[in-house]
């Protein structure tokens, strides 16, 4: 250790000799020269360059191996079992029910409209409302000699009505009230002397009734289900002229072996004011039947036994068929349909003052004979008729014995009641009647909505030359636009063909023979009725109705010619 300590700085003191002699000798005096024959230029030799691209293709190549093994095992997942609530049917929300009902409108020849309907709130037990209604006119027509008259009107309704709701039934009873006040202003003209005040021609007719009702509401068809009605009817006009009608009719039926079965049941039994002289009259019937009905095809079997006591000394048995079917040609497009069938049209003093009102006051309107349709044959095609509604087409033909027609009659030199034409006798008589019917009705879209339907009659009589007072056909069309049920607005235009009507002449002083027939012709009628309602909210309402809007005079009647254009104006409150 002690020899490289000193072996080390000798070797350094060594190699610094040298160099301190060679300082020493220049610095003795030693000189060198150096001679440069050329200036100094640096350069660089020419090399050539070499440029290349990288070989990208790589000639190693790689080939992967894979091994791998598979183990299937099963998934079990962990579950649980909840049970699924019932689903709650909500029914839809039901618009809400006002309990009254307003209507007001007043329009020209002073017609006013009152209309009143009154109910209780939407209940589960029941209903109890009355209703009253009340239209009149007071308007002036002219006559063929200029001559202008009083032709007003007025009618006059009420009910009061309740309903019951049980578990199983439905009880409904009603008391209603009725008047019909009309002016027997038309007369022939000729007869220059006649000016009757206004209480000589006003004819009223009252009706006072009660009904009651019991039917089932069975939602199942196989059950027995069943309608019975009892009803009460106080008719007059005068007071001695008078009628009582008590009625009784029912329904039942109940589903067995796939086929419906039922029959129905009515009675109506009159009695007249003494002064008829006439005894008590009464309409017995049962109906029994059967049928059955698929998707395709349906059928129906029954008949009708009736027992008719109407100013006959003995009852009259009738008895028609009720047979018809139908099937599906074209499902929901075309269905054909046939039936065979008959029936007994009551003529009591309700039905008759709706079609004349102007029969001669000596007490007929309650000894006239019921029309007897003895057999009705009809055949037709309906279903879908493609552009968003429905159709029917129909023909019948019947046999009718004692069909109504009525006749004006003169006799003014009459001792009891002279007559000048305003009052009217009926015409019975035997009829075969062809009748050639269509309708039509839907939605062309959700704002515009249509109907109509047309009647074409070819009437064979037995003693009538013809048909007195009825056209050879009639129709009548309407359009009706909906804008989102705030404006609606309706157009309906009606025709009427060609009448003949009749008027019987007794003026045997003026005349060489005791009766004298006379004959009116009337021409096509058509006839346009416009009504719009703005409906500022759900409880209120305007309205306009523009009815009798035609070229030329209608007359309902010979020598009665009706009110020509009405318009009315009026509103609707509901509380």
């Amino acid at each position: 250790m002690i020899k490289r300590n000193l072996i080390i700085p000798a070797f350094i003191l060594f190699c610094l000799l040298p160099v301190s002699a060679q300082v020493t000798k220049q610095e003795t005096g030693l000189k060198r020269e150096v001679t440069l024959y050329n200036p100094y230029k640096p350069s660089l030799p020419e090399v050539k360059k070499r440029s290349f691209l990288p070989d990208m293709n790589d000639t190693m190549k790689v080939r992967p191996e894979f091994r791998y093994d598979i183990k299937t095992e099963p998934f079990l997942p962990a579950y649980t079992i909840t049970p699924i609530k019932a689903v709650a049917l909500l029914p839809d929300p039901l618009p809400k029910l006002y309990k009254s009902y307003v209507n007001i409108g007043m329009g020209n020849y002073i017609t006013p409209l009152a209309e009143i309907s009154i109910t209780n709130e939407r209940s589960k037990k029941g209903t109890i409302g009355f209703y009253g209604r009340h239209f009149s006119t007071n308007g002036k027509v002219e006559l063929q000699n200029g001559k202008k008259v009083f032709a007003g009107y007025m009618d006059n309704d009420a009910s009061l009505f309740g309903r019951k709701f049980f578990r199983k039934n439905l009880f409904e009873s009603s008391v209603d009230f009725s008047q019909k006040i009309r002016y027997a202003y038309g007369y022939d003209t000729s007869i220059t002397d006649y000016s009757p005040a206004k209480k000589d021609i006003r004819l009223g007719y009252n009706n006072i009734g009660a009904k009651a009702s019991l039917s089932s509401l069975t939602l199942d068809s196989t059950s027995f289900s069943y309608d019975f009605d009892i009803s009460y009817n106080y008719f007059y006009n005068a007071k001695n002229l008078f009628q009582h009608n008590v009625g009784i009719d029912g329904i039942m039926a109940k589903s067995y072996k796939g086929f419906y079965v039922g029959s129905g049941i009515g009675y109506d039994f009159y009695r007249l004011s003494d002064i008829l002289l006439t005894s008590p009259k009464y309409i017995a019937s049962i109906s029994p039947f059967i049928k059955k009905s698929t998707e395709q095809w349906s059928f129906k079997l029954g008949f009708q036994a009736l027992l008719d006591k109407n100013m006959t000394a003995s009852p009259e048995f009738h008895i028609y068929p009720d047979v018809n079917f139908s099937f599906s040609i074209v499902p929901s497009y075309v269905s054909f349909y046939a039936g065979l069938s008959g029936k007994l049209e009551k003529n009591d003093p309700l039905k008759i003052i709706n079609e004349n009102p102007f029969l001669v006051p000596d007490g007929s309107l309650f000894t006239l004979p019921n029309t007897d349709h003895v057999l009705i044959v009809s055949a037709g095609l309906k279903g879908n008729n493609g552009i968003g509604g429905n159709y029917l087409v129909s023909a019948s033909y019947s046999l009718i014995n004692d069909m109504l027609f009525y006749s004006n009659i003169i006799f003014p030199f009459g001792m009891l009641t002279p007559e000048v034409g305003n009052h009217f006798i009926p015409l019975p008589d035997d009829v075969e009647l062809l009748n050639i019917h269509g309708e039509i009705g839907g939605l062309i879209s959700d704002k515009i909505s249509y109907y109509g339907s047309a009647n074409w009659d070819k009437y064979t009589l037995a003693e009538n030359d013809y048909a007195w007072n009825k056209p050879a056909w009639d129709a009548r069309l309407g359009v009706k636009y909906n804008l989102r049920d705030k404006i609606i607005i309706g157009a309906e235009l009606t025709g009427k063909g060609k009448r003949k009507l009749y008027v019987m002449d007794l003026n045997i002083l003026s005349s060489s023979t005791p009766t004298t027939p006379h004959f009116f012709d009337m021409p096509v009628h058509f006839n346009l009725n416009l009504s719009a309602e703005y409906r500022y909210s759900k409880i209120l309402s305007f309205w306009a109705k523009f009815n009798n809007i035609s070229y030329d005079r209608y007359y309902e009647w010979a020598y009665y010619p009706s009110q020509r254009f009405l318009c009315m104006l009026g509103f609707t409150y509901s509380l």
